[in-house]
């Protein structure tokens, strides 16, 4: 092979060499970097960038970090030695725009945007709760038909009750859950036609039906199905006591019969005593049985049902037994980490109790949702108690390093002993205590 020849190859593969180291440099950036930080006021982070040249910062704000122990302005570019980690630290609130490149911006490698947040300590839950989707009540569900010769009507239906009608009163009698509705909607049938009270869409309404006899009992009926306004039983997150919010759950409720988020306006939350506990099983989920006391302890409106849970406000509290009576600080997602952690729960009347679990994965730090921490529990206590995660532990509050991280979202009904749980993060920020980045 000439001189010439083994010249151009050598070139070849140098200029496919750089090429390649450059293509692939950014690669190695947006590993370590996500497109959104977020920290504390006074919270420092270091990310670890092994790069082979050195990188320069530009900012398009002054006053809002510092990176690497020194002040970043809106008109200087920051240089970043290829040996150094890049450590950034809070300021001030705000947010602030970094343009990463080489060459002093000849050839820019990456955008990430910084948001410094106000510090935030908030009171951890544990405490379990009723779900009452209306105060009072009851929630017509559907219609069922009774035969009239060749022809199937439904009297409710007829006389104009819609489904998600909540009724409020029968003939004046006001109704508090679906058994005494039937006993009243019995009763009264026997005696004539029925006046109903009922809740529409916020406005109060009144239909008359008049009932009519089933052909095989003889009894009048109106044709309707109801249930409970209650969806169950749940665990507190956090509330602020400051202004008063809270966050539950850290999942959707969903209607039973259509999967659709219900629409929620005039729900509450009340103090749940647990009476019983179903263990979990292999294929099995497990249970919290509860008795609501309501008027008592645990009070709380519910303004928004979302994938994050269930928020509103806190009225009170009353007395319980905690191990975290106090304010702890909220953790944001980067700082959740595979490791020992904690789970606040009740598992007999309403003593919150701390167990032990492990978070074996974080994922999607960036990406709200209710399924980024993947969490094992380990307290032998708890595991004979209960199996596992159990329904009725959904929101129990994940503290890792003394701060509040997450909460139990849903059990993995093969092994109930893990499950997932959303970032602490996400669900703050539902209630608008701080901004969204």
């Amino acid at each position: 092979m000439s001189n010439f020849h083994r010249k151009r190859n050598i070139l070849m593969i140098l200029t496919i060499f750089v090429v390649l180291f450059l293509l692939f440099l950014p690669l190695e950036i947006r590993f370590h970097l996500e497109d959104n930080i977020r920290l504390f006021e006074g919270q420092e982070h270091s990310y670890s960038v092994k790069f082979p040249l050195d990188l320069y910062i530009k900012a398009d704000r002054a006053d809002i970090l510092n990176i690497n122990g020194s002040p970043v302005g809106d008109d200087e570019i920051c240089l970043l030695g290829f040996k150094n980690d890049l450590s950034l630290r809070g300021v001030s609130r705000g947010n602030v725009n970094l343009e990463l490149s080489l060459f002093k911006g000849l050839i820019p490698i990456k955008q990430l945007t910084v948001s410094v947040l106000p510090e935030m300590e908030l009171v951890p839950g544990g405490h379990s709760i009723g779900i009452k989707l209306h105060e009072k009540g009851v929630l017509a569900v559907g219609y069922f038909y009774l035969k009239d010769g060749e022809k199937s009507f439904s009297p409710a239906e007829k006389a104009g009750i819609l489904i998600e009608d909540v009724i409020l009163k029968v003939n004046g009698i006001t109704i508090d859950n679906i058994d005494m509705a039937a006993g009243v909607i019995k009763s009264e049938s026997a005696k004539g036609d029925l006046k109903f009270t009922i809740k529409r869409k916020g406005e109060i309404v009144t239909v008359n039906v008049i009932p009519y006899p089933c052909p095989e009992t003889g009894e009048k009926r109106i044709g309707l199905y109801i249930r409970d306004t209650a969806a169950g039983v749940g665990t507190l997150t956090f509330y602020n006591p400051e202004n008063q919010f809270y966050g539950a759950l850290g999942h959707i409720i969903n209607d039973l019969d259509t999967n659709a988020a219900l629409e929620i306006n005039d729900g509450m939350i009340v103090r749940a005593d647990i009476v019983n506990i179903k263990a979990a099983r292999k294929g099995q989920p497990g249970e919290k049985a509860g008795i609501f006391r309501e008027g008592k302890d645990i009070l709380g409106s519910i303004r928004k049902n979302c994938k994050f849970g269930i928020f509103g406000e806190l009225h009170n509290v009353g007395e319980y037994v905690t191990p975290y009576p106090d304010p702890i600080p909220l953790g944001l997602a980067f700082q959740v980490e595979p490791g020992p952690a904690e789970l606040l729960t009740v598992v007999e009347g309403n003593k919150i109790q701390s167990f032990e679990i492990e978070i074996e994965r974080a994922v999607n730090k960036n990406t709200p949702g209710d399924k980024g921490i993947i969490l094992r529990i380990v307290d032998e206590e708890l595991l004979q108690l209960t199996g596992g995660i159990v329904q009725g532990m959904s929101g129990s509050p994940i503290i890792q390093n003394g701060c509040l991280v997450g909460a139990v979202t849903h059990v993995f009904v093969n092994d109930p002993t893990r499950g997932y749980g959303i970032y602490a993060e996400w669900m703050v920020k539902e209630t608008d205590i701080i901004p969204v980045s």
